[in-house]
């Protein structure tokens, strides 16, 4: 019962935090990288950039993870480069959420770097 609660405690905060962030009308560079770290972990995606005014997102989606090594230096990965819209911004980071457990930790380490908010974890 208490997991369920800090999962919606977590998301909650995050959501109320991608709102503080999309409600300025000069984007900060704090909250873009906020905004690319949500779209990041949810595309899977590498060189994300957000053109505010045009309403744009450019990004590179990482196709296969298995090529990506972390000891070395990464050329030669297959990429797909992606030119999404959105209409409103808020609402495109909220659906980039995942609502998973496994998320949970990336989730309070936002909270934790945007907020300086401490959030206790449990093992589940």
């Amino acid at each position: 019962m208490k997991n369920s609660s800090l999962k919606r405690r977590i998301l909650l905060d995050v959501e109320n935090l991608i709102s503080r962030s999309s409600s300025f009308q000069k984007s900060s560079s704090k909250f873009n990288k906020l905004h690319v770290a949500i779209l990041k972990k949810h595309y899977n995606a590498a060189d994300v950039s957000i053109d505010y005014h045009r309403n744009r997102v450019t990004m590179n989606i990482i196709v296969d993870d298995k090529q990506y090594d972390p000891k070395t230096i990464n050329t030669n990965l297959s990429t797909i480069y992606t030119n999404l819209f959105f209409e409103n911004l808020k609402d495109f980071l909220k659906s980039c959420i995942d609502k998973d457990t496994k998320n949970l930790a990336f989730y309070a380490s936002l909270l934790r770097t945007f907020t300086k908010k401490e959030v206790k974890l449990s093992v589940v």
